[in-house]
């Protein structure tokens, strides 16, 4: 389970970015795009940012990997 402090920092998109590439960035798991997308819900449908558009990143405590994930994704 992932928990996030409550904090986030902007960031400034660039063309071509999608979640899970910001979030393979920042967090270094793409799997953890999901807290941005719940971040950002006026940018949920957007598959692919133009650049330019600023997102709150919230700042996660820990990462932990379920054990229900199969080997190859952990």
């Amino acid at each position: 389970m992932s928990q996030q402090t409550g904090v986030s920092f902007e960031y400034s998109t660039k063309a071509g970015d999608t979640f899970d590439a910001i979030a393979l960035r920042v967090y270094h798991e793409e799997r953890m795009s999901s807290f941005i997308i719940g971040t950002n819900p006026d940018y949920c449908d957007v598959l692919m940012f133009e650049g330019g558009e600023t997102l709150r990143i919230p700042v996660i405590e820990t990462v932990e990997t379920p054990e229900t994930l199969p080997p190859w994704r952990r």
